[in-house]
C-alpha cells in the first residue's frame, strides 16, 4: 500500500514538472518571437504601435531643431536708406502743405541677408538693396555693421554684400538640383523686423516662372514651398533639415502683402554660379544660347512627335549665335542640357544658367520625333565667348562707379539720360562734394547715359570744364571750372 501511494506521488510529481515546463518554454517563445527575427510572425495583440519613419537614427517625426540651430545664426537682418523727393506735382497738397510737401524724406527698408563665409559675405536680394545709399547689417548677437555691395544682378534678383567681420557663423551650400518634392525645408528670415524667425514646410513645387524679375534676360525657376514667409523675409535662407542652403528667398504670391499659403525661393544652384561671378567679375557671366522660346503645348507636342508634353519649342534662332552653331533650329524642343532633363522654358534657362560665356556642355532637342544631342558652346550677350568685365555701360570715372539710371529712376525725374554714382572713392567726384546716390545729367554740357559717355567726353578723364545733376534729395546742382 505504501509503495503505491509513493508510486502515485512520484507520478504527480512529474506530471507537475512536465506542467511547468511546457508553461515555461510558451512563455519565452512569446518573448523571442516579438524580438527576434520571426517577430512578424507573432501576434501583436500586445504590441505597442511604432512610427516607421527614420530621422537621424530615432523612431517619430521630423526633427527640425538642427537645421534651425545650425542657420539662424547665420541669418542677418539687412537694413537700407535713400533719400528721395517728390517730383510729380499735385497742387491739392501744394496749397495746404506748400514747400514743405516737396521736402526730400529719408526712406528706410529692411530685408535678410545669408552668411556664407567667415569673413563676412553675405547674400541678399538685389531688391533688397537696389537704389539704397547706406546698408547696414545686424547680426543674430546684435552687432550691427556697415556693408558694401560687391555686386548685383538684377536678372537673378541675386546681390552679394561684404562686411569687415572674421569668425563669422556661416551656412554652407547644398544641392537644389536634388530637392524632391515633399521633402522639409526651413525658411530663416526676419519678417516684419522680427529678427531670428524660423518656419517650416514642404517643397511644394520646382522650376516655377512667376515674372517678378522684370528684367530682360531674367533667369526664375522658383522653389515653391508652403514656410510662412512675409515681407522682410526676402534675401534669408531656405534651409533643408540637414542645415545646408538650398535657396534665398525672394517672393510671395498674395492678394493682401501678407502669407497666403506660398512662398518661393531663388535655387541655390542658380545663386553659387551668382556669387562666383560676382566674388571674381563684379558682373554675373551670362551664357546665352541664342533661342527664343515658349512652352511647349498639346498641339506642338503632337505635331513634333513628342511622347510627353515638356521640354522647351524654339520659336527663332538668333543669327550667328550658339543654337544656329550647334545645328537647331526653329521650331525644335529642347529636351535636355548637359544631360540633365528640361521640362519647362523655367528648367531651361535654370539649367542655362549655370553656365559662363566660353563654356562647352551638350544639348539635346527633338526634331521629327527624333532626339538628338549636340555640343554646344555658350556665348554672351554680345554673342562671342568672352568674360564680360563689367556691366554694360558701368564703370568707375574720376573715382565714382556709375551706372545708367533704371527704368524706375527715368520715370521718377522724367529724364531718358544721366548715370547713377553707385559707390565713389577718392578722386575729382569725391573732392567735389559728389556722394553716393547723385545722378549725373550732363559733362561738359554734353548729356551722358554711360560710364563709357563720361569717360569720352572728358577725354579719358582728363578734362572736365562742367558737370550738372541731381543730388539724391532731389537738389540739382551744377558747377563749371574755369582756367
Amino acid at each position: 500500500m505504501k509503495a503505491k501511494n509513493l508510486f502515485g506521488a512520484l507520478l504527480m510529481a512529474l506530471f507537475g514538472a512536465l506542467l511547468a515546463l511546457f508553461a515555461y518554454t510558451r512563455l519565452e517563445g512569446k518573448k523571442a518571437g516579438l524580438a527576434g527575427n520571426d517577430g512578424l510572425k507573432s501576434s501583436i495583440t500586445d504590441a505597442r504601435p511604432v512610427l516607421t519613419s527614420m530621422q537621424q537614427g530615432s523612431a517619430g517625426p521630423v526633427d527640425l531643431t538642427f537645421a534651425a540651430e545650425q542657420t539662424v545664426h547665420a541669418v542677418v537682418h539687412v537694413k537700407t536708406s535713400a533719400t528721395v523727393s517728390i517730383k510729380d506735382m499735385n497742387p491739392l497738397m501744394e496749397f495746404f502743405y506748400g514747400d514743405r510737401y516737396r521736402v526730400p524724406r529719408e526712406v528706410k527698408g529692411y530685408g535678410s541677408g545669408v552668411i556664407i563665409t567667415s569673413d563676412g559675405y553675405i547674400i541678399t536680394n538685389n531688391h533688397v538693396i537696389e537704389n539704397a545709399e547706406k546698408i547696414s547689417v545686424t547680426l543674430n548677437d546684435n552687432r550691427e555693421f556697415e556693408a558694401k555691395v560687391v555686386g548685383r544682378d538684377a536678372s537673378t534678383d541675386i546681390a552679394l554684400l561684404k562686411i569687415k567681420a572674421d569668425n563669422l557663423p556661416y551656412i554652407k551650400y547644398g544641392d537644389s538640383d536634388q530637392l524632391r518634392l515633399g521633402e522639409w525645408v526651413l525658411a530663416v528670415g526676419n519678417p516684419f523686423n522680427l529678427t531670428s524667425t524660423v518656419t517650416a514646410g514642404i517643397v511644394s513645387a520646382k522650376g516655377r516662372s512667376l515674372g517678378v524679375t522684370g528684367d530682360t534676360y531674367k533667369i526664375e525657376s522658383f522653389i515653391q514651398t508652403d514656410a510662412a514667409v512675409n515681407m522682410g523675409n526676402s534675401g534669408g535662407a531656405l534651409v533643408n533639415t540637414a542645415g545646408q542652403l538650398v535657396g534665398i528667398t525672394c517672393a510671395i504670391v498674395t492678394p493682401n502683402d501678407g502669407y497666403a499659403g506660398n512662398s518661393f525661393a531663388i535655387p541655390v544652384n542658380i545663386v553659387k554660379k551668382i556669387v562666383e561671378d560676382l566674388k571674381q567679375y563684379g558682373v554675373a557671366q551670362r551664357a546665352i544660347i541664342g533661342v527664343s522660346i515658349e512652352e511647349v503645348t498639346p498641339e506642338i507636342a503632337d505635331r513634333q512627335g513628342l511622347k510627353e508634353i515638356r521640354g522647351a519649342h524654339i520659336t527663332a534662332i538668333t543669327p550667328r549665335g550658339a543654337a544656329e552653331a550647334a545645328g537647331l533650329r526653329a521650331k525644335d524642343v529642347i529636351t535636355k542640357v548637359n544631360n540633365i532633363p528640361v521640362s519647362s522654358v523655367a528648367d531651361l534657362q535654370e539649367q542655362v544658367g549655370k553656365f559662363r560665356p566660353g563654356d562647352q556642355t551638350s544639348i539635346s532637342f527633338i526634331r521629327n520625333g527624333k532626339e538628338t544631342t549636340v555640343p554646344i558652346t555658350m556665348k554672351n550677350i554680345d554673342n562671342n565667348t568672352s568674360v564680360v568685365k563689367t556691366e554694360i555701360g558701368t564703370g568707375v570715372v574720376f573715382g565714382a562707379k556709375l551706372e545708367p539710371l533704371s527704368n524706375d529712376e527715368r520715370e521718377t525725374y522724367n529724364i531718358d539720360y544721366g548715370v547713377k554714382v553707385t559707390d565713389i572713392s577718392d578722386g575729382r567726384f569725391r573732392d567735389l562734394g559728389m556722394r553716393k546716390g547723385y545722378i549725373i545729367l550732363k559733362v561738359n554740357n554734353e548729356k551722358v547715359k554711360t560710364a563709357s559717355d563720361v569717360k569720352r567726353i572728358t577725354g579719358d578723364e582728363q578734362t572736365l570744364n562742367a558737370i550738372e545733376g541731381i543730388e539724391s534729395n532731389g537738389t540739382v546742382f551744377s558747377y563749371s571750372f574755369h582756367r
